[in-house]
């Protein structure tokens, strides 16, 4: 029998086939060499650069820290696969949310704040949708977010009871957050 002049079929396609496939996988199931998220370790300094933020403890007049919630909050949260740093305050106002946007407006960017819209959401009034400003570079980058909160909310994210001063008027909460490394983020991305 004459032997097959054909070529036989090389052996790299299949190889790398096969070799690009194993390295896919570990990529998807985490078991990849390199995390390409960050985790909270060593955080401790920019959690306390973020918890001496000014803005933190600059109010509209008449406004309080109820009992129980009088310190800021903060914390490094990697729930969710990247880690977030955060430091906040809640507070109670006798007054309209209207004089709580109109402060943190004149305040925050006498402080180098800039307010951010969502693109998608320029019909809902900030009373209703609260504010966000950002601040600083790649590698130095904060969020800073304004939010309406209730008595109903304080018991759901804080388990706190809330008083009398949550009766009447606007509480809410003011968060300055941040990449762990920093890095630039928007307010709506």
């Amino acid at each position: 029998m004459p032997l097959s002049l054909r070529p036989a079929r090389p052996l790299a396609p299949p190889v790398t086939l096969l070799l690009a496939t194993a390295l896919m996988t570990a990529g998807l199931t985490g078991c990849s060499a390199l995390s390409p998220f960050h985790t909270c370790d060593d955080t401790a300094a920019r959690l306390k650069g973020l918890r001496s933020q000014a803005i933190l403890t600059s109010v509209p007049e008449g406004a309080t820290a109820p009992k129980g919630l009088d310190s800021v909050d903060s914390r490094c949260v990697d729930d969710t696969g990247d880690a977030w740093l955060y430091a906040a305050r809640v507070y109670a106002f006798p007054g309209s949310r209207q004089k709580v946007v109109d402060f943190y407006r004149t305040t925050a960017e006498a402080d180098g704040w800039h307010v951010q819209h969502d693109p998608l959401d320029q019909g809902t009034p900030d009373t209703t949708a609260g504010l966000c400003f950002t601040k600083g570079g790649d590698g130095e980058a904060l969020l800073l977010t304004v939010q309406f909160t209730s008595a109903e909310n304080l018991k759901r994210d804080h388990d706190y009871d809330a008083g009398p001063e949550f009766d009447s008027g606007s509480g809410f909460e003011v968060e300055v957050g941040s990449e762990t490394d920093g890095a630039k983020t928007g307010c709506f991305d």
